[in-house]
Parts: C-alpha cells; structure tokens; sequence
C-alpha cells in the first residue's frame, strides 16, 4: 500500500532518517521477539514520526514542551486510528524523567531537541538514561559544517569564516554529535547526513521521486555527509 503524502517516508527532509529508523526498530523487534515496542519521541511535537510509528503497531509517547503541538498531537493520533497507542506529555529533555520513567524506552527518538538544550551533553545523556538496555536511539541535528556552506553560497563569506573558525551554538559537526552520542554511554551505529540536495536545490519538490532517491544514495557517503543540512547518528545501549 502507497505511503500517504505526510509520512516521512514521502519526504526528501525526513526519508533518510524513516528508512534508518524503521529498519532499526525492526530489528529490535526481532530481537526482543515483540512486534510492539516502547517508544519515547523526545520533542516530538505535532506526530510527524509518533503517528506512523504508532501505524506500525507501536506505542508512543511523546514528550514536549507545547501544549499547542500536543493537541495537534492528539487529534492526528484521532484522525489515523492510534490514539490508544499515542500518549502526549508536556515536559523537555530537563524535566524528562518527572513524565517518563527510565530504562522503560524500546527507542528513543532525539529529533532537533539538542540544539535547544542548555547543556546539549546533559540533554543526550537524559535521552540515553529512557532506554533499555539493547534500545536503540535516533538522533538528529543541526550540522555546523552546512551552515559555512550555506553562508558562503548565500554570500556571507565573513559569516561563513566565522562559523568555521568558532564552535556555533546549537549546531553540531558530525564528530561533535557522534562524541555526545557516546559521552551518554550509547554504541554508535549508522551515521547519516539528512536534508543535502533538498535543501540545496531551491527548486526541488520535497516528494520528488528522484529526490527522494539522491537523498538516500548520498546521505551514508562521508564526502556528501559534511554538506547535509542536518546530521543524523543511529545508536544503541549497550546490553
């Protein structure tokens, strides 16, 4: 059956990080012998990614600071049939453990929620501490390295100079990230760069077919990685 057009398994800017996400949960499912499992959506906000999970057969909560996001929440939880397996919490990555308890997370879904975190190793450390031993964690940011890109296309060469000459505030270069990842006591897996060609290219069409297949062929190769808008690392507990 056709995706439909919200998945994001449909999008330039988020087929990468489904694709990765998807198979890793599938794998932990096979492993723990459970085609349902506990996940935690850590700024998770309207259901991009709770939602279709929850399709999957899994149960989802989500936890973020908008009480605005969480009613969309809900209501598109409604509106796909998965409200019995969606819950939605007010909380952040400081407040995470009054909302959820720890070691109870199959998988931990840490989407653009470092770059807004006071101490960014603590957060990822918060994100760790939900999962169980053998859980997995998907986590997405801001990449530092797009940004002088962007700025210098953008014709911002002193910008540009800048960004790379001095740590950016909430971005991350792929070794940044990945060193977080592992200061929280998580196995990096897979590394991934997310958003290059879909952003790069101002005319594209987020659903482009051909898009959609640049992104995925280029997005595991370390001399596309460092241009993507986004970093994505796929990590595990350790058992």
């Amino acid at each position: 059956m056709a995706l439909e057009r919200t998945h994001p398994g449909t999008s330039a800017r988020t087929g990468v990080v489904w694709e990765v996400l998807s198979a890793g949960l599938a794998e932990r499912s096979t492993r723990t012998g459970t085609g349902e499992l506990a996940v935690v959506d850590l700024g998770g906000g309207t259901g991009g990614f709770a939602v279709p999970l929850a399709r999957l057969g899994h149960r989802v909560t989500v936890v973020d600071p908008s009480p605005d996001a969480l009613a969309a929440l809900e209501r598109r939880a409604a509106e796909a049939g998965v409200s019995d397996r969606v819950r939605a919490v007010q909380g952040d990555l400081g407040s995470v453990f009054e909302v959820v308890e720890p070691e109870s997370a199959d998988a931990v879904l840490c989407h653009g929620v470092l770059e807004l975190a006071d101490d960014p190793a603590e957060g990822m450390r918060a994100a760790a501490q939900v999962l169980r031993e053998g859980g997995i964690a998907s986590v997405l940011a801001a990449n530092r390295d797009a940004l002088v890109v962007a700025r210098a296309l953008g014709g911002n060469v002193a910008g540009a100079l800048a960004a790379l000459r001095e740590p950016v505030r909430r971005r991350f270069t792929e070794d940044d990230l990945v060193e977080l990842v592992r200061q929280a006591g998580l196995e990096v897996g897979a590394r991934h760069g997310v958003r290059l060609f879909a952003d790069l290219v101002p005319s594209a069409e987020p659903d482009d077919p051909d898009l959609l297949a640049l992104e995925a062929l280029t997005a595991g190769r370390p001399e596309f990685r460092a241009l993507a808008t986004q970093v994505h690392v796929l990590a595990a507990r350790p058992q």
